[in-house]
């Protein structure tokens, strides 16, 4: 008697920080299939299909993408090929397989306008080139891969890897005498970890479709969410000193790309869905760095 086949799910962007996560996280009733850029240039429809027809994975979640919003500004053909192309052509030689596509997106599809936090069925409208492609990229999604395909926007995703805000902050406040942060631009800090959690709950129920939001509990600004990583750092031992971090307006950190001054994401389905409440932004965060080295 042959033992039963795992489904196989196949991770693109699997050395970014949410590709990572969800190997570190990944249940063992799964087979884990990790492609990086070397492994699958997303960019290319014909490398797809020979990937997928060679794997014939269950499920794809695509978490490959380019995610530099300022250099996307300038680089809009790049920008474009990874997060509008690159979806486009997953998700139609996952479906060539039979395979169900999870595509990871953004609340940069938002312009920041609204006031209250968008539900998924809110007017998408993008204020850069980053926000812009990766809404085309969520509607290849919807529109190639059939009903099951599913689309999870989250917000200022963060990690004990890669390059993220909460990175950059305690390199900054290791080496600089103070730190300015932007504190008119709101959304929600989300960790990696239980952001991958909540994808393999997602990715092993077939039936759920559409678009769901997930991102941590609560809300901050950048300025909020430096200040956080400070206090916690230096309750943790990453940070031996404490520096001034000064707020400031988005008009006097002017950067190439415009971003949404308020993005939060409205949970409630995406919870009910992917086995939330997702806790705090802030437990979290102390969660994640309490897996750093200490100074």
């Amino acid at each position: 008697m042959t033992p039963e086949r795992r489904p196989k799910v196949l991770i693109t962007g699997a050395r970014g920080q949410i590709g990572s996560a969800l190997q570190a996280t990944a249940p063992g009733t799964w087979e884990i299939v990790p492609c990086g850029s070397d492994e699958l240039d997303v960019t290319r429809g014909d490398a797809a299909r020979a990937v997928m027809a060679r794997e014939r994975p269950t499920v794809v979640i695509h978490a490959a993408a380019y995610t530099d919003v300022d250099s996307a500004e300038r680089e809009v053909e790049r920008a474009e090929a990874v997060n509008a192309a690159g979806p486009a052509n997953v998700a139609a030689a996952a479906s060539e397989v039979g395979a169900r596509m999870i595509y990871i997106s953004t609340d940069f599809v938002f312009d920041g306008s609204l006031g209250r936090p968008y539900v998924p069925e809110d007017h998408a409208r993008p204020l850069g080139v980053y926000g812009r492609t990766k809404l085309a990229g969520e509607r290849a999604v919807l529109d190639r891969g059939g009903v099951s395909s599913l689309v999870v926007r989250t917000a200022w995703v963060y990690s004990a890897h890669g390059r993220n805000f909460v990175r950059t902050m305690l390199a900054l406040m290791k080496t600089q005498s103070s730190v300015g942060v932007v504190s008119d631009q709101v959304g929600t800090p989300t960790w990696a970890r239980p952001l991958a959690q909540a994808l393999w709950s997602a990715a092993e129920q077939p039936e759920l479709g559409g678009i769901v939001h997930w991102t941590d509990a609560g809300v901050a600004s950048w300025y909020d969410f430096a200040v956080a990583v400070q206090e916690e750092a230096l309750a943790g031992g990453l940070l031996t000193r404490a520096v001034p971090i000064h707020p400031l307006r988005t008009v006097e950190f002017p950067r190439p790309a415009r971003r949404p001054p308020y993005s939060v994401l409205d949970k409630t389905t995406g919870w009910r869905a992917l086995g939330g409440p997702a806790a705090h932004w802030r437990s979290n965060l102390r969660c994640m760095l309490e897996s750093l080295p200490h100074a």
